[in-house]
């Protein structure tokens, strides 16, 4: 097969489409034959030789895929050849195609093609591992989300509206936070000419809010701090402001409010299957009733993931962008 290689880090030139051995599912896995991949912002830190594989993923960048189950390993029960899946990955999704723990299958939802669905795995579960599962946002209450524009804040507007949340964002064009308001968001904040604590604070009559879900870390800790209402959470999902912030821990006290932090690519195979079974439970109806759906900004042919890298370093898309093999 062909699969995306990195044979030293360095820019998108780094990104090769070479020949590799075609991969062999071993005991609770499948083989999937990959139509599209996704572009995460983690894939671009791994070709920066940032962030590397855990022991035992394969060495190819890619988080998510979609594609038709090609073979089952031994021990695999309820799926079968030819079945549209999309999955959540610890690499390899760079490839024609790719091995999967069949606990992080999902079947493609309704409603949603084939390669739209490699847009969902990471982002779904990203959001709702921490969103719901962490930080427990209910009805009524107020989810900040920076970077709303993005694959995950996309995701995460469609699925706090659901659930009856009030939305704001950060986001830094006019462009991007109307194409968040159309997806449900009721706060907009530019970060580059608003004080998004000021704007929360005042949209929300001093309250502020019950969770932030925040990708900046360092950059943000203190001002995020300052922005959760009384009983507020924290979810730190991503560094791309720094890795360390000066925590005020009496604000945070008076608040009585937490902080979690989490990565998905690294959680062992059974807490993983436990998310993509609790969104399977409780997203994938939503996208029967049309609640939710895939936002794409556009389509590469996966050997061109050196031109999807560019356009997401470049910041000027919205929601994901795909990589598709043509299978």
């Amino acid at each position: 097969m062909h699969a995306i290689t990195i044979s030293e880090p360095g820019g998108p030139e780094a990104l090769v489409w070479a020949e590799v051995p075609d991969p062999v599912p071993g005991d609770g896995e499948v083989l999937v034959e990959v139509a599209a991949s996704a572009v995460n912002r983690a894939d671009i830190m791994q070709r920066q030789g940032f962030y590397d594989p855990p022991p035992g993923a394969s060495p190819y960048p890619g988080l998510e895929c979609s594609g038709r189950i090609a073979a089952l390993g031994p021990g695999v029960s309820g799926w079968a050849v030819g079945d549209e899946v999309c999955a959540l990955l610890s690499g390899g999704g760079y490839a024609e195609k790719a091995v999967v723990p069949a606990g992080q299958l999902l079947p493609v939802p309704a409603g949603v093609g084939l390669k739209e669905a490699a847009a969902l795995p990471e982002v779904v579960c990203t959001v709702w591992s921490n969103v719901f599962m962490v930080a427990h946002l209910r009805p009524g209450e107020t989810l900040l989300v920076h970077g709303g524009s993005s694959g995950i804040g996309t995701m995460a507007i469609q699925l706090a509206k659901a659930v009856g949340a009030r939305i704001a964002v950060t986001a830094g064009t006019p462009e991007k936070l109307e194409r968040c308001a159309e997806l449900g968001a009721d706060i907009l904040v530019n970060y580059r000419e608003q004080d998004f604590v000021a704007e929360l604070k005042d949209a929300t009559g001093g309250a502020g809010a019950d969770v932030i879900l925040d990708n900046m870390g360092a950059k943000y800790l203190d001002r995020n701090v300052r922005a959760l209402a009384v009983n507020g959470r924290l979810a730190i999902i991503g560094m791309q402001g720094g890795r360390k912030g000066e925590l005020d821990i009496g604000t945070l006290l008076g608040k009585r409010a937490a902080v979690s932090a989490t990565s998905l690519r690294a959680r062992p195979p059974e807490e993983k299957a436990a998310i993509v079974a609790a969104v399977r439970e409780h997203v994938w109806p939503l996208f029967a009733g049309g609640h939710v759906r895939p936002v794409v900004d556009r389509e590469l042919p996966m050997s061109d993931a050196a031109g999807g890298h560019r356009v997401v370093e470049e910041s000027g898309h919205i929601g994901k962008v795909l990589l598709v093999t043509g299978a």
